[in-house]
């Protein structure tokens, strides 16, 4: 495998997902703006979404792989019937759960959004909508199913592709807005549960290659399905804390008008770099890690781990600096259309700027945890996570009342680093991975190339500051165009520095 080259596939097919839920989402800032449907409907679509993250976005690699890859090593039958015992259970288990939650779904919403209680009509949209919305869970978990056994086999392009098919329907949906008018929000909540069964389709098509699922009553829990689920629930906690954390930010964000959407926007444009930065990097180093340690191939396991912190700290250190340098000219950039508001902008950049301050950190959780994971080590992770999202918390309610919504992002960047911290320390302690002198030495070229380019994109900026404002025709162009060349300037002055080495694409992990 080549990380780089794996990396840029996953990655390329995220970053067209992200694209299209930007463009998905530049339309709803449009047509809901971030009124009290606009919050009904992300809370509605926060639930599943949360889940799909958690599901898709390496937490059910990080339990599943390991456990597939040791069967597979042992033969073809042997891991197609461990496959076939974990997704009975799954489909039974997950049509349980949204049974449960269907029936019950009154309660479920006042607990993941209290503070709509005082508004009955919100309360009753938002119910009706999170029932259309949640069937999306049973198939966005058994796609994740399917994309793991994909990686597992170092197939990486159709799982990540798979994503794409929830936000072409939401855009399918938005562009016949006007046919829609007041009833465009239950339609988008259709389109989220009918993405969910196109995409488990898509994802079946492709697999056929490496197993079919065959659905059965009849199947014996051993050992090995035991220990799988018992590894399971705490990956979900400890490689999904930052959605878990977000989540918990948006029930605390619903005791105030606005601030669920508010927190959405800014949600969003970050997402866009952890996906390559830390999730894309973090499921393709899993399987190959996994057999490395397997193996006890100490050499290769400290260089795939070195590398893989390099190339996230390559991507993470500029976007970083980018989004704090210019969170109010991206967010009005992307966003400020329509029913989204000058005000609605300011407050989304300012929760931007916060969760940017954190991004390395999510970054980091997600790789530091791959390597735990790859060791059949969850609860370490799940423990450090816990703690974390406790913290997160009591900053978050502490302060709510004195500072309002912003405290969300900012108690999430604080637990966050606080995360990695105590990640870091267990890692290096345990020996599971140690600095070397290669990677304080690219640590450093990273740095000074990052420092480099963010005075030019400051400058940048403060040049073309009129056609970034608000109300400026320009300032998605704009913004694209200084983005883009930004970018090239950065990966100049790294083959410069020698931070990007083109020898690297070709290296063998």
């Amino acid at each position: 495998m080549n990380l780089i080259k794996s990396t840029s596939t996953f990655g390329f097919f995220t970053l067209i997902s992200r694209i299209l839920g930007y463009l998905r989402d530049l339309l709803i800032a449009i047509y809901l703006g971030s009124g009290p449907i606009a919050d009904a409907f992300f809370v509605a679509f926060r639930i599943p979404n949360t889940f799909r993250r958690l599901f898709s976005e390496g937490t059910f690699n990080a339990a599943f792989v390991p456990s597939y890859s040791s069967e597979m090593v042992l033969g073809k039958i042997r891991s197609q019937n461990f496959a076939n015992k974990i997704f009975n259970l799954l489909l039974i288990g997950l049509f349980l759960i949204i049974l449960l939650i269907e029936i019950f779904m009154p309660s479920f919403v006042y607990i993941i959004a209290p503070g709509f209680s005082g508004d009955s009509d919100k309360l009753d949209l938002t119910i009706s909508l999170t029932r259309i919305t949640f069937p999306f869970l049973l198939f966005v978990s058994l796609s994740s199913f399917f994309s793991a056994i994909l990686n597992s086999h170092n197939k990486f392009a159709v799982a990540s592709a798979a994503p794409i098919i929830l936000n072409i329907f939401l855009i399918l949906v938005l562009l016949f807005q006007s046919y829609l008018n007041d009833h465009l929000v239950v339609y988008l909540s259709y389109a989220v549960t009918f993405a969910g069964i196109v995409q488990l389709i898509f994802l079946v098509f492709f697999i056929r290659k490496f197993y079919f699922p065959k659905i059965t009553l009849k199947f014996k829990i051993d050992n090995k399905v035991k220990l799988f689920f018992n590894k399971l629930l705490p990956s979900i906690f400890s490689s999904g804390v930052t959605q878990i954390n977000i989540l918990v930010g948006t029930i605390i964000a619903s005791f105030q008008a606005s601030a669920v959407s508010y927190l959405y926007y800014a949600d969003r444009i970050y997402q866009i770099n952890l996906a390559i930065a830390g999730i894309a990097i973090g499921t393709v180093l899993l399987p190959n890690l996994s057999k490395y340690i397997q193996s006890r191939n100490k050499k290769k396991i400290d260089f795939i781990q070195n590398k893989a912190l390099e190339l996230s700290l390559f991507l993470s250190l500029p976007a970083t600096i980018a989004l704090l340098i210019a969170s109010e000219e991206i967010t009005s950039s992307l966003f400020g259309y329509g029913s989204f508001t000058e005000l609605s902008v300011k407050n989304s950049a300012n929760a931007l700027f916060y969760f940017a301050l954190g991004l390395p950190a999510f970054s980091f959780i997600k790789i530091f945890s791959s390597f735990l994971f790859a060791r059949h080590n969850t609860k370490i992770p799940f423990y450090f996570s816990f703690t974390s999202v406790i913290i997160n918390i009591i900053i978050s309610i502490y302060y709510f009342n004195k500072i309002g919504f912003i405290i969300i992002p900012i108690a999430t960047t604080i637990s966050s680093w606080f995360n990695v911290i105590i990640l870091l320390v267990y890692l290096t302690n345990k020996k599971y991975y140690l600095l070397n002198l290669n990677f304080i030495k690219s640590l450093l070229k990273i740095l000074l190339s990052t420092v480099l380019t963010s005075y030019i994109f400051y400058n940048l900026i403060n040049y073309f500051s009129d056609n970034l404002t608000y109300n400026s025709e320009y300032k998605l162009l704009s913004i694209i165009l200084l983005v883009i060349v930004t970018f090239i300037i950065y990966i100049l002055i790294s083959i410069l520095t020698k931070a990007f080495k083109f020898s690297d694409i070709k290296l063998k992990y």
